[in-house]
């Protein structure tokens, strides 16, 4: 155990040891790791995998337009159905309104 001469940053200090038992910043070996993979690319990979982002970019940007026009073909046909769907309910009110009236429609045919 040590003594109390001991400096701060001895071995033997509570601080010197925490320091010691530090691991290095993740972010810091994350940079090392880009940093060697990029020395390991060759020039003629790294033009490969441009132009590879490059072609997933362009297909990217097809799908994306793909989807905005179905999307707005939905927005109409959903349109579309909410009329058809009103259409049918005052067309099925008709239907019911002659329906719950026979002898007045029965007096308006007689009447002709």
């Amino acid at each position: 155990m040590c003594t109390g001469t001991c400096s701060k940053l001895s071995p033997c200090s509570p601080l010197y040891i925490a320091l010691s038992n530090q691991q290095p910043s993740k972010g810091h070996n994350l940079r090392y790791h880009r940093l060697n993979r990029r020395r390991r690319l060759s020039k003629g990979k790294r033009v490969a995998l441009v132009l590879v982002k490059k072609e997933m970019e362009i297909k990217n940007l097809k799908l994306y337009m793909e989807n905005k026009s179905i999307i707005e073909e939905n927005e109409k046909l959903r349109k579309k159905a909410f009329l058809l769907h009103q259409e049918n309910q005052a067309l099925l009110y008709q239907l019911q309104k002659k329906r719950s009236n026979p002898r007045h429609d029965h007096l308006a045919h007689s009447n002709n």
